[in-house]
């Protein structure tokens, strides 16, 4: 038997205002061919001033911990994968914490952008696999429309708003189910290269977002494909094995690119970034919920999830649902 952290339910909440191309393009200097043809984006949503990081991420817990067969009281560790928290502090994951009524427990938030989900998996997977706890609630939850400069059409038409959660649950397998293996990476020379130009200990502002978008997408591409390579080989897996990919929801591009580097079927990707833009760290979680949903992805199914955001920050995983 191998202790590991296994799936146990996922689930996802978008704001109440969804917002089209055409819709946009009557505030900004853009149309909807021009949104489609370089992203792939059609919709995103976009928070009402009630809705939060932390109560979407509420939102999409409570949907995760339904599925898990769990109630609140159940959960020993929160995190919470954002760039865009309630406040400075206290993290969100408390704020979720107190907004589920979950007793006593870890709760702490993990700043990776739209890499943070996987940040928090490979974090949640060590500490439940060292019995810090039994089970863990792993979001991702942003508010990027917060820090969008909505004169820049080369960023405002690319994000949206949205949460995704997952509950891992410590168990002793005699098979792979579970996570099998993480990868994460970090390149800091990069940062400028996708930013906000803000914060409290240069500004004391909250900034937007800036991004050289050629040169985010050339090393996207290239540390994607390398990840997905290195996760693989660490489990001795190849491309025709993967059931499916999810993939970080920024371009569908970069997705499409990614996909046949590595030589992945489009037909075995996850696509949600039509229809919910780049929401950053809840990108893949909101993607894996919803094939979960639909029926695509299914009990004994291998998935590899992947992102990379600003920092630069990368990284992938590999599990057995």
């Amino acid at each position: 038997m191998t202790l590991r952290a296994v799936l146990a339910g996922t689930g996802s909440a978008l704001p109440r205002t969804r917002v089209s191309n055409a819709e946009l393009a009557e505030r900004v200097d853009t149309s909807d061919e021009w949104i489609v043809e370089r992203t792939g984006i059609r919709f995103r949503h976009i928070a009402e001033p009630d809705e939060t990081t932390a109560t979407l991420g509420a939102d999409a817990a409570r949907q995760a911990l339904a599925a898990a067969g769990l109630q609140p009281a159940d959960i020993g560790l929160i995190i919470v994968a954002t760039a865009t928290p309630d406040n400075t502090f206290p993290a969100s994951a408390t704020k979720v914490q107190a907004i589920l009524g979950t007793p006593d427990c870890i709760a702490f938030d993990v700043a990776a952008v739209c890499s943070g989900f996987l940040y928090a998996v490979s974090v949640a997977d060590s500490m439940l696999r060292t019995g810090a706890a039994k089970h863990a609630l792993v979001i991702g939850s942003e508010t990027f429309s917060r820090i969008l400069d909505w004169e820049d059409r080369t960023t405002c038409v690319l994000f949206g708003d949205g949460a995704g959660a997952v509950v891992l649950s410590a168990k002793d397998v005699d098979d792979d189910q579970g996570i099998l293996a993480t990868r994460l990476h970090a390149e800091g020379q990069y940062c400028d290269m996708l930013y906000v130009d803000g914060g409290p200990s240069t500004t004391g502002t909250v900034g937007h977002v800036r991004m050289q978008g050629r040169e985010v997408f050339r090393h996207a591409v290239t540390n994607l494909a390398a990840v997905l390579g290195e996760v693989m080989a660490d489990v001795g897996l190849s491309a025709d094995q993967i059931d499916w990919v999810v993939p970080h929801q920024a371009n569908k591009r970069i997705i499409d690119a990614t996909a046949k580097k590595l030589g992945l079927p489009a037909e075995r990707v996850v696509l949600t970034v039509d229809q919910h833009a780049n929401t950053s760290a809840a990108s893949v979680p909101l993607a894996l919920d919803l094939a979960v949903r639909d029926g695509r992805i299914k009990r004994g199914d291998l998935v590899v999830l992947e992102a990379m955001g600003g920092g630069f920050t990368w990284g992938a995983a590999v599990l057995r649902v």
